[in-house]
This record gives structure tokens, C-alpha cells and sequence, in this order.
């Protein structure tokens, strides 16, 4: 694993298409996945996280290509994420997948793979996809519309029955390549209050030939990666360019039980306040306008909320820690500390700062408040901003983006350090995110797309040998995947 520091990003992506073909069923209705947290103990490796939260940027920020030398150990762990369960092929075999906000290309490992990861730590029971054991697979040729459509133009050098191949290199030197195919996927259609049946449909992805760096590793192993970002090649974007679903989703990441609620559909209840998407971006980029600590309203450059390409502040469910500029991030923590004089701080894995306090931290330490374009609150409380490595000692889960080098020094990226128990609503249609303080083991209501029937979605979580509970897993409603990420509780 890779530290924060580095914050390189991806230096060859192609990104996956999805062809909206989902069988006979109509899709204006909602569909579920079930999504799991890979880790949801303590204990972890804190370099862990950041290094986590490193690849995570690699895909992230894959319209760029940086150099970001990252410090630390860089040593595998337990990460702390969340990830979905699919079907894919004739006959239909479970496929777990981090769903990832930050990219688009949907890839799993395959038969025959080099450097494949074969066994997880996480108790999960790993799958290689085989084209060859599925009947409704088929390989995808460089002439063909889908791989000259996402390369932007025909290849140099394609020929007749020349597969269309992917190559993804992340941040920390790890890399997945492969070739595309068209198969089905099993996804779980809402039919009812807390309801709902498996409907087919069929996608483009990319399999797994070769990986290389953390992807072949057992620590954090899963059966591929669910990009869920904006592009026209994102699952949500394909389907709802074929009129099946529409281009809203929303996710519950449950901090306490894991898994959670995510869903794909216009969400009724419960409702949130919106802020403006920053127009053309790659990734969910919104506006922040100021930062409050307690009662007092940090004074701030004013082009500090601004950061060269990278306009606004990036909202990624996929990353587990939250990056701010040195600009922001040291007069934060200075009057986040300020009713704490005597505190000793110290430096573990010179990473992260930490203390010793036995005392209720909410009643310690001042509440940050980041306010957003449209009148948006995100309130993060100090349970939420520090999280403990042993019963007495707690860390800080702010991170100074500038720490690293070029585009990545002026970065704000809020992962589930803020985004967890809150109900955040994406409206890629009309631009607008939108959250609300949720009980994420509850239920949500959504709207069917057909009918304008609401009916409730739960939480749920997948169970596996780990120590991951039951209790939480991500919902989508109104077609496929969920992303939930990490819990740094």
C-alpha cells in the first residue's frame, strides 16, 4: 500500500461501457444490491487508510496524469471499505466488487489471470470469471462501436477479431489490464416494501487478465472494482441513456453497524437540501463556501475553495479519510485544539496525529461545520472526526492534502470521515447533491420510476468469515451497485 502522501493518480484508464439491455422487465423500477464494509473492527494499520485512500485517488482523479511522491510505511491492511455482491454470466455466479464513485470501468478477475488474487482476508469466497463457462458471453473487437466509441476514435493497428483491450495503472504502481466482454448481470429489482426480485441485464466489462501491486493482494482482495462515476460509460449513465432508469442515486453508509442503503431512483423520503454540482467535472464536485469551527468562522483566502482543474470540492464515498488544503487544514486544527491547551499531541506512523483523553470527546472538542453553495450544512461532530486505535487514544481523521505535491496540495476531498450516517443524494439530472443527518440500519423511501408507487428500502450487510456484522448493506434502487466505503470506527 501506498501513503497519502504520494497521492499519484491513474496513468492509463479506459473506462468500461455498459449497454443498457436489462432483459423485458421494465427498469423504471427500483433495483437492489446488497453491498458489505470489508472491515468494521479497530485494530487496523493507519497507513492502511491513507494508503487506501491513495489508489482510491488514483481512480479518482484518472483524467490527469500526476506525480505525487507519497511518505509512510505503506504497509497492507485492513482498509475499511464497502463493496457489492453481483451475478454475472449464464448460469448466473456471485461476484464481490467495490463500487467506486471515483471511476467507471466495471472489471473482475478471470480465469487464467497473472498475479490474480485467489483468497481474501476478508473471509469472502473469491470468483474468476470464466467467458468460456457462461453461454451468453461474448468478447468485444477493437472495430466494434463500444471500444471505438471509449477510446474516442478507431485504434492504430485494429484488425478483424482483435479484442479490445483495458489498461488501468493506479497511483501506488498497481495496475489491472485485460480485455473487454458482454455478459449478463443479475441485479435485485424493488418490488415492494422492502421486496424485491433478481432481473438480468447485460454489460460490457472488462476481464481481469493481469494486476499487479495491491490488487493481487489477499489483505484486501475482492473479485473486481463497480465504477459508479458521471461518465457516459458508468452503468447508471448507459442505462438511463436507454431510458431505463434515471441518473439519481443516493447512498446510507451505516459508521456503526456497517453496509448501509444505497439506491439508484428518485429518493422521496427522507428529504434533503441541494447544492449545485460544479458543471463540467469528471467526478461529484460541489461548491464549499466556508468553514466553521465551533462558533467561529474560520478566516480563509478566498480562492482556497477553488483548486486549479480540480474545481470544488470532490464528495467521494469511496475514500475513507477527508483531504484539505494546507490553508484550511492547519487553521482548523488550530481551533479545533484551542479548548484543549494542554493536550499532548504525538505523530503515529508520522501520519496521523493522535492523544490520550478519557473524557466524552463530543464534550471536548468544537463541532466543524463546512457550509456549501445553496444554503448546505455538512455538521461533522467530533466522534465523527476522530476515531480511536485503543480505548484511551484517538486520532484525527483530517488530512492535509498539502502535504503532497502538485494538483493534490490544493485538494478537498471529503470521504466517509464526513459522509457516513448522513443520507447523501446524487442528482446527476439536474446537477444537485444533496444530504441529511439518517439512521443508516433504517430504511428510505423511493419512488418507482413506472408507477409512482413509494415503497421503503432497507439496509442490509452481506455476512462473511470476517468481522464484518449484519446489519448494513447498500441498497441500489434502480439498477445496480452501491458503493459504500470504509468506516474508520
Amino acid at each position: 500500500m501506498m501513503d497519502l502522501r504520494r497521492l499519484t493518480l491513474v496513468v492509463v484508464t479506459v473506462a468500461a461501457m455498459v449497454v443498457g439491455e436489462l432483459g423485458s422487465g421494465c427498469l423504471g423500477n427500483v433495483l437492489t444490491l446488497n453491498v458489505k464494509r470489508k472491515f468494521a473492527g479497530r485494530g487496523k494499520d493507519l497507513s492502511a487508510m491513507r494508503a487506501h485512500d491513495m489508489r482510491r485517488h488514483g481512480r479518482l482523479l484518472s483524467t490527469i496524469d500526476v506525480d505525487l511522491p507519497l511518505g509512510g510505511n505503506g504497509h497492507p491492511s485492513e482498509t475499511g471499505l464497502y463493496f457489492a455482491k453481483i451475478g454475472l454470466g449464464n448460469p448466473s455466479e456471485d461476484y464481490y466488487v467495490q463500487v467506486d464513485t471515483g471511476s467507471d470501468i466495471l472489471w473482475v478477475n478471470c480465469a487464467g489471470c497473472e498475479k490474480c488474487p485467489t483468497k481474501s482476508d476478508l473471509g469472502l469466497e473469491l470468483t474468476l470469471y470464466d467467458p468460456k463457462r457462461s453461454s451468453t458471453s461474448k468478447l468485444v473487437y477493437c472495430d466494434q462501436d463500444f471500444c471505438t466509441s471509449t477510446y474516442d476514435g478507431p485504434l492504430p493497428g485494429c484488425k478483424p477479431n482483435l479484442q479490445c483491450q483495458y489498461n488501468v495503472v493506479y497511483g501506488d504502481g498497481s495496475s489491472t489490464a485485460g480485455y473487454f466482454v458482454k455478459d449478463n448481470i443479475q441485479l435485485e429489482q424493488v418490488t415492494g416494501n422492502l421486496q424485491s426480485k433478481s432481473t438480468n441485464g447485460t454489460v460490457v466489462f472488462g476481464c481481469g487478465a493481469r494486476q499487479s501491486g495491491e490488487l493481487g493482494s489477499s489483505s484486501e482482495a475482492l473479485d473486481g472494482i463497480l465504477g459508479f462515476g458521471q461518465a457516459n460509460s458508468s452503468i447508471i449513465s448507459q442505462l438511463a441513456a436507454s431510458g431505463k432508469v434515471k441518473r439519481m442515486f443516493a447512498h446510507c453508509l451505516d459508521n456503526d453497524n456497517g453496509g448501509g442503503i444505497f439506491a439508484i431512483g428518485e429518493v422521496v423520503s427522507p428529504k434533503v437540501t441541494t447544492t449545485p454540482m460544479v458543471p463540467n467535472q469528471a467526478h461529484y464536485n460541489v461548491v464549499m463556501k466556508e468553514v466553521e469551527v465551533g462558533d467561529t468562522l474560520l478566516r480563509l483566502p478566498s480562492d482556497v475553495f477553488d483548486s486549479g482543474d480540480q474545481k470544488g470540492t470532490i464528495v467521494d464515498s469511496g475514500t475513507t479519510l477527508a483531504y484539505l488544503p494546507s490553508a484550511i487544514y492547519e487553521p482548523l486544527m488550530a481551533e479545533i485544539l484551542s479548548p484543549q491547551p494542554a493536550l499532548q499531541l504525538h505523530s503515529v506512523e508520522d501520519q496521523f496525529t493522535c492523544f490520550q483523553y478519557l473524557e466524552n470527546v463530543d464534550d471536548g472538542f468544537p463541532a466543524v461545520k463546512f457550509h456549501f453553495e445553496g444554503s448546505l450544512t455538512l455538521t461533522i461532530y467530533p466522534h465523527e472526526y476522530l476515531f480511536q486505535i485503543r480505548e484511551d487514544i484517538w486520532c484525527f481523521g483530517w488530512q492535509n492534502s498539502g502535504m503532497q505535491s502538485k494538483d493534490g496540495k490544493d485538494m478537498i476531498l471529503l470521504g466517509d470521515l464526513v459522509l457516513s450516517n448522513r443520507l447523501v443524494v446524487y442528482d446527476v439530472e439536474n446537477q444537485t447533491i444533496g444530504w441529511t443527518e439518517h439512521n443508516c440500519s433504517s430504511s428510505i423511501k423511493v419512488r418507482d420510476g413506472s408507477s409512482g408507487t413509494e415503497y421503503s428500502v432497507g439496509a442490509h450487510d452481506i455476512a462473511s468469515g470476517s468481522r464484518l456484522r449484519m446489519g448494513g448493506i447498500l441498497t441500489l434502487l434502480s439498477i445496480i451497485i452501491a458503493l459504500l466505503h470504509s468506516s474508520i470506527a
